[in-house]
């Protein structure tokens, strides 16, 4: 019997300790850039706030129109009152007799409406202004859209760069490992000094250190794009590799500028911000205009004892004018103007900045083709250097430091080329978006 139970908790133990050795499932999912484009702009939380800020525009037009509509006030009020001392110092003219009547209580309720027949204007301003912010708070979500997806291109190439420098280093570090179990049996043997084989473990441990930080730049990399596509953190993305080697062509720089001009969101936010401020100049000079409104009124009171009143209607023109405006400072239109001018000088800086960024954008894309190209001949050359190297040295003719360095120095060169390409591409993204044409471009 104790027999039959060791058995069983020898069989729950292995059970558990199998259990514990499993670790939790990862999903693996290849990712192209358009997905991950459309996944980014799906789950940004920045545009979500974006179409919030959208939606209150959409209320403040609406509040501005709501203007042009009636004004209509209900109030009432029932009142207790007491019973004054009144003595009254002069001689009374009735020639009746009789006392002044008892009044406890009050009832009483007024109805009015007003209809704005006249405001100088300011209600169409108020309308006209509101538009034109909601317009550019509209343009400025595009604005933020662009900017997601910029983002969301950048991640995107460094989780590119990442997982091609882990390719690239268990490449060379699957050789050195190789070269180092050689030069164990030949050190071992007595033909190679222990020095140099030391040296060969140093370079395959430095490899193992360049292995580790690739790895979690990878693991940084892929669980940011995790969390902006709206992924579980767990789950492995690998980049097409495709997506990331394209070639473009390109238009000359003078051209991208007008588009720059011509396209840009912020550019064209801020020029519809510039009419609101014109309209607030001409909305705030309405000040000094009088309001015109049609009004009407029903007022029905109940003093009980003393006096009811029904069907008292009223109907008639109202004209307001405040005489003060004549002699007070207009503070809203120097605010308005001092307005313009600020959003005047903020677009001449906007759009010196636009032509600085796409003319830094163009050279950069120009630049990193002529870095593939160089790099590329690098690669080729520092793969002729190793070979030559390797035969001398296996004819006794190079030392090791020799052979290490030009080990080291084609790793370097496939490093090179295949992030040239990721940085290539992105510059030419970057392009895009310093010329407003992002969007249209990633099919968004």
């Amino acid at each position: 019997m104790k027999d039959k139970n060791c058995k069983r908790i020898i069989i729950i133990a292995g059970a558990i300790l199998s259990l514990s050795k499993v670790s939790p499932a990862q999903d693996k999912r290849l990712l192209a850039m358009q997905d991950a484009v459309t996944m980014s702009i799906e789950n940004s939380k920045q545009l979500k706030a974006s179409k919030a800020r959208i939606d209150i525009a959409l209320a403040q037009v609406k509040e501005a129109e709501d203007n042009r509509l009636p004004n209509f006030n209900l109030s009432s009020a029932y009142l207790r009152l007491n019973r004054p001392t009144i003595d009254l110092k002069t001689k009374s003219t009735s020639t009746t007799g009789g006392s002044a009547p008892v009044i406890s209580s009050v009832l009483y309720g007024i109805a009015n409406i007003s209809y704005p027949l006249y405001e100088g204007g300011r209600i169409r301003y108020g309308i006209e202004s509101a538009k034109y912010l909601e317009e550019a708070i509209r343009l400025d979500a595009e604005n933020d859209k662009e900017a997601v997806i910029l983002n969301t291109l950048n991640a995107y190439a460094n989780l590119f760069r990442a997982a091609a420098t882990i390719e690239v280093v268990k490449e060379s570090l699957a050789s050195s490992r190789e070269r180092d179990s050689t030069f164990s049996r030949l050190e071992q043997n007595g033909i190679l000094a222990r020095n140099d084989l030391l040296k060969t473990e140093l370079q395959t441990s430095n490899l193992e250190l360049s292995l580790l930080d690739a790895e979690n730049n990878w693991r940084l990399a892929n669980i940011n794009m995790d969390l902006m596509l709206g992924l579980p953190e767990n789950t492995e993305l690998f980049v097409d590799t495709n997506s990331v080697k394209k070639e473009y062509s390109l238009k000359n720089m003078a051209e991208y500028e007008q588009l720059a001009l011509l396209n840009k969101k912020d550019i064209q936010a801020i020029s519809l911000r510039k009419k609101a401020t014109a309209v607030a100049i001409r909305s705030a000079n309405a000040e000094g205009y009088p309001s015109i409104a049609l009004t009407g009124g029903y007022i029905a009171a109940n003093i009980p004892g003393f006096l009811t009143i029904t069907n008292a209607v009223n109907v008639g023109v109202g004209v307001q004018y405040n005489l003060a405006s004549l002699w007070k400072t207009n503070t809203k239109l120097q605010q308005a103007k001092a307005r313009q001018q600020e959003i005047s000088a903020n677009e001449e800086l906007l759009v010196d900045a636009v032509r600085v960024q796409v003319s830094r954008d163009y050279q950069n894309y120009v630049l990193g083709q002529k870095r593939i190209e160089v790099y590329q001949k690098a690669f080729q050359q520092a793969a002729e250097n190793f070979r030559i190297t390797k035969n001398k040295y296996d004819n006794s003719l190079a030392s090791v430091t020799e052979l290490l360095d030009a080990d080291v120095a084609l790793l370097q060169a496939r490093l090179n080329v295949s992030l040239s390409r990721a940085d290539a591409v992105l510059s030419y993204y970057k392009l895009l978006y310093a010329a407003g044409l992002l969007t249209e471009n990633t099919g968004k």
